[in-house]
């Protein structure tokens, strides 16, 4: 059993499928997936961008975004306008209601990761993120522009 205990690939699997079943039952009662928040959240920070910039800022691969906009926009959540510089694309910016969703998403989530993290101390949380991180950035998981 100390093999399995301490192959960390294991335990990262392990904690991701823990971790992305709280998130995803979560967002799910509040009618929400984890691609609407990844939108939602690079629109907030980030501005008004095109659909290729959302899928590269997201790591939502392309034609998969045009779904979560066509279930955002039905929501009122982000507007979809085309882009004056080119009309061929459109340029997605986020709403008074994706705001709200936005807010209160992240409340959800907040509880998730005290849910998830709760044997952790606030020292240990930090050095976990930036553990994380690293590792994400070194295998290009996902991208920041």
């Amino acid at each position: 059993m100390d093999r399995l205990r301490n192959l960390r690939t294991r335990l990262l699997s392990m904690a991701a499928m823990h971790s992305d079943r709280l998130v995803n039952e979560a967002l799910a009662g509040a009618d929400a997936r984890k691609w609407h928040y990844a939108v939602l959240a690079t629109l907030a920070e980030q501005g008004p961008a095109s659909q290729s910039q959302l899928s590269d800022r997201t790591g939502i691969y392309r034609s998969d975004v045009v779904a979560v906009l066509n279930e955002l926009t039905a929501r009122g959540q982000v507007e979809r306008a085309p882009n004056p510089d080119d009309r061929r694309q459109n340029v997605i910016t986020l709403t008074a209601a994706g705001r709200r969703q936005l807010g209160k998403l992240d409340r959800i989530l907040v509880e998730v990761e005290n849910e998830l993290l709760a044997p952790l101390t606030t020292q240990e949380r930090d050095q976990l993120t930036r553990l994380l991180t690293k590792l994400v950035d070194h295998h290009k998981g996902w991208k920041e522009a």
